[in-house]
């Protein structure tokens, strides 16, 4: 527990937090990570969502997205959603930077957020950028890549695939918060992939502590002022809890 207090000190005397989160934050929604034991890679080749592929391939690829990617029923936000959150209404989170795609961190509250590599909710024209809702597309889909009804062009989900840059728009603002932040914590990622792992980095540079939650292992441990290894969904509710614990005893808000 005192890793769970020395974190929410630090967020106590922040005055611009920011999480980047990755697919270990969304498992306990039933969301499979991607390199974990039960990962999405290990039974799936990957080189299949390299954008070429697609190009190649688009009727496979969509059919394996849909099969993978759509969930079969209802997905709900976990108790790390609603946490970071709640961080976010207390104040002690400026903005949430996700790897996610699954909108889940929208649906339990969060305001600012940053998504990296797209969102699954959409699919977008690759002809001329068109964008339509993934329920209205799935909902006529026949197996074959479905087509923009503007200018026939081949649809594709509007996530960022391998080979593919990410969203300017959206990687500025990563930027920018990363180096705003003076604590930066890294939620649910190995930080295996670039650039997003570039982030703690940029954020290290410019003064931020750097606080990494993981399951396991990462690359960037080493930069680390504190790390913790456990699952999100567990760890974060104990953080909002010291932190209003702190509120409670009268600790002043810096």
């Amino acid at each position: 527990m005192e890793k769970i207090f020395q974190i929410a000190d630090l967020l106590n005397r922040s005055s611009c937090a920011v999480a980047l989160t990755g697919a270990g934050v969304s498992t306990a929604s039933g969301i499979p990570d991607f390199r974990g034991p039960q990962g999405i890679w290990r039974s799936v080749d990957p080189s299949k969502f390299e954008i070429s592929y697609f190009y190649q391939n688009p009727d496979e690829v969509w059919r394996l997205f849909t099969s993978i990617f759509v969930p079969k029923g209802e997905v709900a936000p976990n108790a790390a959603h609603r946490a970071l959150a709640q961080l976010e209404s207390m104040g002690r989170l400026c903005a949430v930077i996700t790897q996610n795609v699954d909108g889940l961190h929208q649906a339990a509250g969060s305001v600012r957020v940053v998504e990296l590599h797209g969102s699954v909710k959409y699919a977008v024209c690759t002809k001329c950028g068109m964008k339509y809702t993934l329920s209205e597309v799935l909902s006529k889909y026949n197996g074959s890549a479905p087509r923009c009804r503007v200018c026939g062009g081949i649809l594709k989900p509007d996530v960022v695939f391998f080979g593919e840059p990410l969203p300017q728009e959206a990687f500025n603002e990563a930027v920018l918060l990363s180096e705003l932040a003076d604590v930066f914590m890294v939620i649910g990622s190995s930080l295996a992939v670039a650039p997003a792992n570039r982030l703690p980095l940029i954020a290290k540079r410019h003064g931020a502590k750097i606080v990494i939650i993981n399951s396991g292992p990462t690359e960037m441990d080493e930069i680390a002022d504190i790390v913790v290894e456990g699952r999100a969904e567990e760890i974060l509710p104990k953080i909002v809890e010291a932190l209003r614990a702190s509120y409670s005893e009268g600790t002043p808000r810096h």
